[in-house]
């Protein structure tokens, strides 16, 4: 199993992001894809969740603000995030699983200051 995750950078608060995580060695369309976030010195917080029947979920803190979407037919998984803050501001790590994430990306960086 890979997961690559890119799309993460220094963006001002307000501003939006794309983030993208390209999965292989595994049958993406039937897993569950998730994103989470680690600000150092702090635990993992789970974002968000698209399951492998589409359906999605989203934790209170981004509720709104971002949105979560997977392509199957290119084995990625999409996190859109809208009118960031500067407590959205971690290292953004893509995982997949089923039922439980199991896998998971290196990371990518996102900074949102002015």
């Amino acid at each position: 199993v890979q997961l690559v995750e890119s799309g993460g950078g220094l963006v001002q608060p307000g501003g939006s992001l794309r983030l993208s995580c390209a999965a292989s060695g595994f049958t993406f369309s039937s897993n569950d894809m998730g994103w989470a976030r680690q600000v150092p010195g702090k635990g993992l917080e789970w974002v968000s969740g698209i399951y492998s029947d589409g359906s999605t979920n989203y934790a209170d803190s981004v509720k709104g603000r971002f949105t979560i979407s997977r392509d199957n037919a290119k084995n990625t998984v999409y996190l859109q995030m809208n009118s960031l803050k500067p407590e959205d501001t971690a290292v953004y790590y893509c995982a997949t699983g089923r039922g439980t994430l199991k896998y998971w990306g290196q990371g990518t960086q996102v900074t949102v200051s002015s």
